[in-house]
């Protein structure tokens, strides 16, 4: 009888470190993903910005060469 209550709360505690290592396994690699994604937007966000940045500039240039044609 001992035994077997010996083994019984063995094994809850097993299940619970393993239960608690998946969550903590879980929790890192949603964070590693969240991180991740926040990179890749703002590399986004600066490659769009440099675009805007570039556009602009070219948008001056043919305007100021529009002038200087004439």
């Amino acid at each position: 009888m001992r035994l077997r209550l010996r083994l019984r709360l063995r094994w809850r505690l097993k299940s619970k470190a393993k239960a608690k290592a998946k969550a903590k396994a879980k929790a890192k690699a949603k964070a590693k993903a969240k991180a991740k994604a926040k990179a890749k937007a703002k590399a986004n966000a600066k490659q769009n910005f440099n675009k805007i940045i570039n556009n602009k500039i070219s948008q001056i240039i043919i305007f100021i060469s529009k002038f200087l044609i004439k």
